[in-house]
């Protein structure tokens, strides 16, 4: 869960011969529909037809007795008598009908495995999770399902309006019902998790920002206000920096960067940062400077510095580092502002400690506005703040 006491649990097996539903969008068209109708039929299931709008759903009747006059219809919605409701349900359940013209009514609580195509209308003023849901109706059997969503042309709509309708048509694959979630929390926005609000303002800062913030949030209240809680992780006798520290930020007066003249396209620039910027591994680091060799050639200098950040933060965060400066030659590691936190009785501790002590003209100590650091002299580039790092981790720190 967001705040780390429970595990999210996915459930991505289907159950067995489950197949997934074909979903498509089109303008609404006369053509369209026969020819969804008449496949349903001629396979001797049945379909149903989704229209929000109570007053038309007898002219929609009429328009697809027009088209197929064999086909026998029956209408649902919210408004009707509940005795003749159920009968019409029950009726449709025993195929007495061919297709089920309704309201959203059906969304919930509809097992019926011989419909196997759904028509949705109006698909756009629907809401994502409404649209995965109505879905669900069809495809509970062995056989394969249709979804058409009708809607007025993608440009002509909202861009939430559009980002929903590809949404739905793009996830939908057994099990991506997670992925339809997190879209729709991305379109909509999460709100003020941690407090009373509820005035999303995820759209601005977008959700993979947003989630990084409340990550950090959590993992602060984790470490302070609730460390009693999570005392078990903290003081097992394996302390690591890894519990205390997430994530490790980098700044420097060294230049680490795609030049522009390497990769032209800015738009292409940011998409290779951020995917830079999700690497952890070396192996990951090693393939992604073999595809940026493979399409833009020799790797020049100031990359090879900028894909060396990546070890470098990764260490960082083994050691419980905050932040690193690479500036003027000079790298100052931030340790965690906690002065009580155990972190500073740890393992990852004792080795800064016995580095310092190893190469005390080198190092120094320090305290100021109640962040503690470390400034390492000599540090000219990336790949000399890798290699430190990697010693101070091999240093055994002595006992008492």
């Amino acid at each position: 869960s967001l705040m780390g006491a429970r595990d999210l649990s996915v459930i991505s097996t289907p159950p067995p011969n489950r197949y997934p539903i074909q979903t498509e969008v089109h303008t609404f068209n006369e053509e369209v529909i026969t020819d969804a109708i008449n496949f349903e039929m001629s396979r001797n299931g049945q379909v149903f037809f989704v229209n929000n709008r109570i007053a038309n759903l007898a002219e929609l009747q009429a328009l697809i007795q027009r088209c197929i006059p064999d086909a026998r219809i029956a209408i649902g919605h919210g408004q009707m008598e509940p005795e003749k409701l159920e009968k019409i349900i029950f009726g449709f359940i025993n195929y007495d009908y061919d297709v089920l013209i309704a309201t959203s009514i059906i969304e919930n609580g509809i097992d019926i495995p011989n419909a196997n195509t759904i028509i949705i209308n109006r698909a756009q003023n629907f809401g994502l999770s409404d649209l995965h849901q109505l879905r669900g109706r069809v495809g509970r059997s062995n056989k394969k399902a249709f979804c058409y969503l009708l809607a007025p042309p993608l440009t002509s709509l909202t861009v939430e309006a559009r980002r929903r309708l590809q949404a739905i048509e793009n996830f939908s694959d057994l099990g991506s019902g997670i992925h339809i979630a997190m879209q729709d929390l991305d379109i909509r926005g999460a709100g003020n998790l941690l407090g009373a609000e509820q005035s999303g303002f995820i759209a601005d800062l977008g959700y993979e920002t947003y989630q990084k913030i409340l990550s950090e949030a959590v993992h602060e209240l984790k470490t302070d206000e609730f460390s009693e809680l999570y005392s078990d992780e903290q003081n097992d006798g394996t302390i690591s920096g890894e519990q205390f520290v997430e994530e490790c930020t980098v700044e420097s007066d060294l230049e680490l960067l795609l030049p522009a003249d390497y990769v032209t396209g800015s738009s292409e620039r940011m998409l290779l940062y951020r995917e830079l910027d999700g690497l952890t591994l070396d192996t990951e680091v090693a393939g992604f400077r073999a595809r940026l060799q493979d399409r833009f050639g020799n790797i020049p200098s100031e990359t090879e510095e900028l894909l060396r950040i990546v070890p470098l933060r990764r260490i960082a965060v083994r050691l419980g580092i905050e932040k690193i400066y690479l500036k003027g030659g000079r790298m100052t590691l931030f340790f965690i502002s906690n002065d009580n936190s155990p972190y500073f009785q740890s393992e990852a501790f004792g080795k800064m400690i016995e580095y310092m002590m190893k190469y005390p003209r080198r190092c120094d100590l320090r305290e100021q506005a109640g962040k503690r650091s470390m400034l390492i002299k000599s540090v000219a580039d990336t790949a000399t703040a890798v290699s430190v790092l990697q010693e101070i981790t091999t240093i055994t720190p002595k006992d008492g």
